[in-house]
């Protein structure tokens, strides 16, 4: 029996003075105490377990937030690799456009430098002979400038047509303006320097006269 039955049952004597067994007393105390520590014992297990549960909740919660915190550096990780893929598509494709123009228009420089000297063969045939030999030297000069229009022609270069077109700022520079009843308003009535594109690219715009 321990302290606090016996106390119990001191207590019992006292208030029935004396008129209850003391044995019976005694293993009623015994078997309520054993209920009281039972519930103990039940109390503390289901401590126990709560404070397991509480346990597992944390490290739940804990790696939640950790796994959280992973798909978050993916994300981030996605979305630079992203970024630096479209960026150097961007590069590829500007590289690609480039070296597509270089090879496309790669005559254009030497097209340009040779516009002048075509400009003089151009004067040149606009000169009337009076004599054999000014028409055979004439009819040599013919022949060089047909041999380098041919040229700029297998280059992708060719004359931009004006005289009877209508003006195009694209493809035309007025310079004069007319007012001819032979031609329709807007349209070139003459040319004063040939204009010449590459392929698609215009190199020199045509100097023209324009009706008004």
């Amino acid at each position: 029996m321990n302290n606090r039955t016996k106390e119990t049952t001191d207590q019992l004597k006292e208030q029935t003075n004396g008129g209850v067994d003391e044995t019976s007393t005694v293993e009623t105390l015994e078997e309520t105490d054993g209920v009281v520590n039972e519930t103990e014992e039940v109390g503390q297990a289901e401590s126990q377990v709560n404070e397991e549960d509480s346990s597992k909740e944390e490290v739940v919660d804990e790696t939640a937030l950790k796994i959280s915190e992973l798909e978050k550096k993916v994300e981030e990780s996605e979305n630079r690799y992203l970024r630096l893929y479209a960026d150097f598509e961007n590069f590829r494709r500007r590289a690609q456009l480039e070296r597509e123009a270089s090879e496309k228009y790669k005559s254009q420089s030497l097209i340009t430098n040779l516009l002048p000297a075509i400009d003089n063969f151009e004067r040149a045939l606009q000169f009337e002979p009076n004599d054999e030999q000014a028409i055979a030297l004439l009819e040599g000069v013919r022949m060089v400038y047909r041999n380098i229009i041919d040229a700029l022609k297998q280059e992708g270069a060719e004359q931009i047509e004006a005289v009877g077109q209508e003006f195009d700022p694209n493809f035309h520079q007025a310079v004069m303006q007319t007012n001819d009843a032979e031609y329709g308003s807007n349209i070139v009535v003459e040319e004063f320097q040939k204009g010449y594109k590459l392929k698609d690219r215009v190199i020199r715009p045509s100097m023209v006269k324009v009706n008004q």
